[in-house]
């Protein structure tokens, strides 16, 4: 049975956490733990953070064994940007965009012997 996680509004691009997501997906949960442990990204902090919250749901919610987990499928939706204005010489202005993610990952125990 899959369990889900979201984090959702995060102040990061999608397409900086993008790149993290595509690094656990279809892992087990502990080697998609240690491979975002030692990336050096903001993003890596926030996705571990994530895939924790939907490993305590699958542990509290269903009867699984923690350690067959898998992540079977997470992705990075564009949430709310945050529009801003830079001044610029001789009265001009840049427009900034910050932008938000929101992050799901859903873990299900692997399937044994289906091929």
């Amino acid at each position: 049975m899959e369990t889900r996680a979201s984090t959702r509004f995060v102040r990061i691009s999608p397409q900086k956490a993008r790149l993290i997501v595509d690094m656990i997906r279809g892992r087990k949960v502990e080697e998609a733990l240690s491979v975002l442990e030692f990336t050096p990204k903001k993003a890596a902090r926030i996705v571990a953070k994530t895939l924790r919250s939907a490993v305590a749901n699958a542990e509290d919610t269903k009867n699984v064994d923690v350690d067959e987990l898998i992540v079977t499928r997470c992705w990075v939706d564009e949430g709310p940007t945050l529009k801003r204005m830079l001044p610029r010489a001789q009265g001009r202005a840049t427009k900034i965009n910050k932008r938000s993610s929101h992050i799901t990952v859903i873990v299900d125990e692997k399937q044994t012997g289906q091929s």
